[in-house]
């Protein structure tokens, strides 16, 4: 008798892709034929980048791309085991040094990707009588690493201070409480309340670990992130960062003392059972941090350009929520329309990111918009004139 693929028979009942692309607005992997700059070539047409996540412009930078070269000549394209073992170059040092003289930390760990670093920390840190107290819009890397964890898991409302407080006051005061919350909220692009989280943690004994994925390049000095932003690092217990966004490169790291790294150094399954970063990799990351220390005007950049696209979609009447940073969610709040809209676009020459349900609520689908140092004004004009067509289009915008 035939073996039955139960499997392959469950699997094949999700059919929401190919609807899409029956309908001809399938919005995700359009294949890029050129580097990551504010132009790109998609089907050998040229298309504005509002959808990429280096915010410092990096990502194309000729002495970045010859740093990495350099490392591959000298150290090889791989380091073909984790860091536990044998894949440990004096350059992985070197960086980790870097980072935590920039970040104001006693000692850094270096992961192969940011999303490691949230799996490896997060599972790792608490145990089972312990608490993990997370926002509920904290990164998918956070909730992977918080189903992970034995901890207790309780979850607060939205940058609601009040409701953080009372899972807070949940907890035994005798176990470890570490609170996990995104500096900046990657898809709606607000802001973490860090001055109140901070007052929290030390009235109920509490630590806190802060993802600054999106918030290093663009926030405090020389781009050091929210927490300087708000000048609570000291107060801050661990800090993560990743080298895919205004690094212009490929790993990530988490910043704390030393007790802490010793423990996970040898428990965090994510860094033990993981390759290293490349040698490219970390020369690029490495001379990244330089730059953006070096070149400030970069970062004066990104915020002329950031308030003058809020500016121009306020006084457009687009619904953009809470942000105030170079993350611009546009809420459409249908499925079907922001991949309606997310295609139109780039027929227009914008590329955009749609945001749908399951990764939000139906209701709050949206376009994200996102900047880099690198765009110049008149790009981000032409841009808010081709949204601001489809958007009527739509009957989003009244003409």
């Amino acid at each position: 008798m035939a073996k039955t693929n139960l499997l392959q028979n469950k699997l094949a009942q999700y059919t929401a892709p190919q609807e899409a692309m029956a309908a001809g607005i399938y919005p995700y992997f359009r294949a890029i034929s050129s580097e990551q700059d504010p132009e790109v070539i998609i089907n050998g047409k040229k298309v504005l980048m509002f959808g990429s996540n280096c915010y410092t412009g990096l990502v194309n930078d000729p002495r970045i791309k010859e740093a990495a070269i350099e490392a591959t000549k000298k150290y090889g394209t791989g380091c073909a085991g984790s860091p536990f073992l044998n894949g440990t170059l004096d350059l992985h040092k070197e960086l980790e040094h870097a980072i935590a003289q920039y970040i104001g930390k006693e000692d850094v760990m270096i992961y192969s990707t940011g999303f490691e670093v949230n799996l490896g920390v997060v599972s790792t840190l608490t145990g089972r009588e312990d608490y993990i107290i997370w926002d509920e819009q904290d990164h998918a890397s956070i909730i992977e690493g918080r189903r992970l964890s034995f901890s207790q898991s309780l979850k607060y409302k939205h940058n609601d201070m009040e409701s953080l407080e009372k899972q807070l006051q949940k907890c035994d005061p005798d176990k470890v409480k570490l609170i996990v919350t995104d500096g900046v909220f990657s898809m709606e692009g607000d802001v973490a309340n860090l001055p109140e989280i901070t007052r929290l943690a030390e009235k109920y004994n509490a630590s806190v670990m802060v993802d600054e994925a999106h918030g290093i390049g663009v926030f405090g000095r020389g781009g050091r992130g929210t927490c300087d932003h708000f000048g609570v690092t000291d107060k801050v217990d661990l800090i993560m960062g990743t080298f895919s966004k205004s690094f212009a490169s490929l790993g990530g790291f988490i910043a704390t003392d030393k007790e802490i790294t010793n423990f996970l150094r040898h428990h965090s399954r994510s860094y033990i059972f993981t390759a290293s970063i490349t040698p490219a990799s970390t020369a690029a990351a490495l001379k990244a941090l330089e730059i953006m220390q070096a070149e400030p005007e970069r970062q004066d950049q990104l915020w002329k350009l950031t308030n003058f696209a809020l500016d121009g979609f306020r006084k457009m009447g687009c619904e953009i929520g809470n942000t105030s940073t170079p993350i611009i969610p546009l809420f459409i709040r249908d499925n079907f329309k922001t991949f309606t809209i997310t295609r139109d676009l780039l027929d227009e020459g914008i590329f955009v990111n749609p945001v749908v349900s399951p990764a939000v609520a139906p209701h709050d689908t949206l376009i994200r918009f996102s900047l880099m140092a690198t765009h110049t004004q008149e790009q981000v004009e032409y841009a808010l004139d081709k949204i601001e067509k489809v958007f009527k289009k739509n009957g989003l915008l009244l003409d």
